[in-house]
Parts: C-alpha cells; sequence; structure tokens
C-alpha cells in the first residue's frame, strides 16, 4: 500500500473517527506516519509515530529522525543545534475559510480531509517516516 492509498482510505471520515486501531497498526506496520487535527488545540500523529502536539493557534512541529523534538523551555544551545537538523511540519489553524487545520511542509506526503458535521475541518496528512531519513 502506498502513502497516497492510505490517505484516500482515511479521506471524508468525521472528526474522532479519524482512525480505527486496526488502521493505527497497519499505519504502524507500513511505517506510515498520519497526521491530524484534533479539536481547536491538538495535531495528532499516528501510525510509526503515536504522539500529539499541543498546537493552539498553529505551532511548527520538528521531527527528529522517528520522533517529536521535545521543547526546551530555556532553548539552550544543544536543543537550537538538534532543531536546525530536523524536518518539519507546520500545523495552521485557519480563524476563517473551509477548514481549520492544515499542515505544511517538504516531507513527502499525501493529503486526506477529515469532516466536522459533514463540512471540511482538516486536511491531514500521510507520510512514510523512511522519508525523514536518519
Amino acid at each position: 500500500m502506498t502513502i497516497q492509498e492510505f490517505a484516500k482510505m482515511l479521506d471524508g471520515r468525521e472528526m474522532g473517527s479519524e482512525m480505527i486501531s486496526h488502521e493505527e497498526e497497519q499505519a504502524e506496520e507500513l511505517g506510515f506516519v498520519v497526521v491530524f487535527g484534533y479539536s481547536d488545540d491538538n495535531t495528532e500523529f499516528r501510525g510509526a509515530i503515536d504522539e500529539e502536539k499541543g498546537s493552539w493557534d498553529g505551532t511548527t512541529i520538528y521531527l527528529d529522525g522517528n520522533k517529536l523534538l521535545e521543547n526546551c523551555e530555556e532553548e539552550c544551545s544543544h536543543w537550537r543545534l538538534a532543531k536546525e537538523k530536523c524536518k518539519t511540519i507546520e500545523a495552521v489553524w485557519h480563524d476563517e475559510g473551509e477548514y481549520c487545520w492544515t499542515y505544511e511542509t517538504d516531507i513527502p506526503h499525501s493529503v486526506f480531509n477529515i469532516m466536522e458535521d459533514g463540512t471540511g475541518f482538516c486536511k491531514g496528512i500521510v507520510f512514510d517516516i523512511k522519508s525523514l531519513g536518519e
């Protein structure tokens, strides 16, 4: 299965029913990461990365290999250096428009739509963990 096929399988789901446990396991086995917005303040990662990131009003998410880079409250020099080596995903919150959440990244990915009461809520993404490199 490709990331495009996986995204197509998720396309059109309602918020709160984005994935079932079997699909999360399948994404993990395939090495796929599924990213989508939840509520107005979280970005969810499922599959090969299983985490959530607080994203109130949008944020930049740093991916370090196969995990999210933890924030350093003091922004120490080690953290700044680590951040420079990371791939990024920009979680964009839209106060107006058709979708509340969209994601911008240079990581090769495929897009799918999450709905809320039949209208657009989030444009989620699926990518292969191998595209993050070491």
